[in-house]
């Protein structure tokens, strides 16, 4: 642990970091930065629609036209719509649920005895590696490990001695900039050859694919990336955070009482999961798929994740603080409730105009544009081998960084990119492993990605003046260590020649 907090000379990498985050924090607040993009979107889009800028999309041939937001028919559309992209905005539900069960276990107490007694009975080094580990492989319940981990590794962090803001950092670099590499398959996976197969087939009419052709390569990467998350962490992340001055951790010992309450909160938590394998876990269990009895692709189980997570939260929680006795009646237990969604003020207002922001993004077609851009691009300047799949993993990156929906990326660039290496014959299955880098390693940094505004309201917690360039330059670390590490990785599995996945080869039979 003491390794953390050794303070070194800043080197070259620092001291541009340093002069990334002073150029980031000149930047308004995030609340008005986002309103000040929109209004950028909007203008964009006027200009393009002015000059009448369009792309022909590779999936249908269809043509793609920039759409003039500025025009009667946009600005009634930004008046009328303005109420639904808040709603809609895509964590905000899944935020103020996660909340009530993450509130209960936190004021009870019940996370601050956990976090003491984990720590009193595991060795030092594992905790942050399995904190990484258990982000990475979030990512088959969907959009809840960005949710959900980053304050609870702000917690296990403040417990270590560490500034709690670092736990915030490394969860959501390994829930997001880690996003394809799992040992479980699961909803991402199915998207992706969804989209796979059919571009595929305008090569091969008989081509099938399958939603495990990438296992191998994704399963290998759980660990590399958990060790490459972890050196980020341990030489650059947390050492240029510093020391945390909030205050003091209580070191006493849990007492019986709270062992005693703190097992059987345990204990209920294993009854929930239980109940929750059993209805799953049974050839006709509630939460299976009823038609295809599958968990993972269009289940219960994977719609209900979030309210699941939360109750898993909520049930310890609760039953500590029962058998603690330290919730005050009905009353204290709506307190609790009520003062869980209270921190959630500033988030609320912020996420309006980023909703309204990624409306306007998508309205206009400025997104696709740029995407179908940057593909004829790598087509013309004709790459071929090693460089090409760079290129394209590049190419994707920065994409990325403006359109957030990794199927939506994926269904304009599949019908492109998958073709163009059928005939130079790599197979489908790698083709697409390229691009889940690529959609991958820049998701920390993007400032489309929806979860951005609730890891400045995380870090806020513990520091109310940190802004956006803090955030973004300590999340861009972790960005280039994935993009340079994973692209390095799967070159060298290219070299080797290995499947990277079942019936997903290197090369075309």
């Amino acid at each position: 642990m003491s390794s953390f907090g050794k303070k070194k000379k800043k080197g070259i990498g620092q001291s541009f970091l340093d002069i990334i985050e002073k150029l980031g924090n000149k930047l308004p607040d995030p609340i008005v930065l986002f309103m000040l993009i929109a209004a950028l979107i909007l203008v964009a889009s006027w200009i393009a629609g002015m000059l009448g800028v369009s792309v022909k999309n590779p999936a249908d041939g269809e043509t793609i036209e920039a759409v003039n937001l500025l025009s009667g028919e946009g600005l009634v559309m930004i008046l009328t719509e303005a109420i639904s992209n808040f709603g809609a905005f895509p964590p905000l539900a899944m935020v103020l649920v996660v909340m009530i069960g993450i509130g209960i276990a936190e004021k009870t107490g019940y996370f601050e005895a956990l976090m003491k007694r984990s720590l009193e009975i595991t060795p030092t080094f594992l905790i942050i590696p399995m904190v990484i580990f258990v982000g990475i492989i979030s990512n088959v319940a969907g959009d809840a490990g960005p949710v959900i981990l980053p304050p609870i590794a702000a917690m296990i962090f403040i417990r270590l001695g560490l500034n709690p803001i670092g736990g915030i950092f490394m969860a959501y670099a390994a829930t997001n900039g880690a996003f394809a590499a799992n040992f479980i398959l699961g909803m991402t996976d199915a998207l992706a050859v969804a989209f796979t197969r059919p571009a595929a087939q305008l090569v091969n009419p008989d081509y099938t694919g399958n939603i495990a052709m990438n296992y191998y390569f994704i399963a290998v990467s759980a660990i590399f990336l958990m060790m490459i998350i972890y050196f980020v962490a341990k030489k650059i992340s947390i050492p240029r955070l510093g020391k945390y001055d909030g205050p003091p951790v209580d070191e006493e010992p849990l007492s019986k009482k709270e062992k005693s309450s703190l097992l059987w909160a345990n204990i209920s938590a294993l009854i929930t999961v239980a109940i929750i394998a059993v209805a799953t876990l049974l050839p006709d269990g509630i939460l299976r798929n009823a038609e295809t009895g599958s968990i993972l692709q269009e289940s219960p189980l994977m719609d209900s994740a979030v309210l699941l997570i939360t109750i898993l939260f909520f049930v310890p929680g609760l039953v500590f603080g029962m058998l603690m006795k330290n919730i005050d009646g009905t009353k204290g237990f709506a307190k609790m409730l009520g003062d869980s969604m209270g921190s959630m003020g500033q988030y609320i207002v912020l996420v309006f105009f980023a909703a309204q922001m990624l409306a306007y993004f998508d309205w206009s077609n400025l997104g696709p544009i740029l995407a179908v851009g940057g593909s004829d691009l790598l087509q013309t300047i004709n790459l071929t081998g090693i460089p090409l799949f760079i290129g394209f993993i590049l190419v994707v990156a920065l994409i990325n960084l403006l359109i957030g929906s990794a199927s939506a990326k994926w269904a304009i660039l599949a019908p492109v990119f998958v073709p163009m290496f059928m005939f130079l014959g790599y197979d489908p299955a790698f083709t697409q492993m390229l691009y889940r880098i690529g959609d991958s390693v820049s998701n920390p940094i993007a400032p489309m990605m929806p979860f951005l505004p609730l890891i400045i309201m995380y870090a806020q917690r513990y520091q109310k003046d940190i802004k956006l360039g803090t955030v973004i330059a300590n999340l861009l670390p972790y960005s280039i260590a994935l993009l340079i590490s994973w692209s390095v990785f799967i070159i060298i599995w290219y070299l080797i020649g290995l499947p990277v996945g079942p019936n997903g080869p290197i090369y075309l039979p």
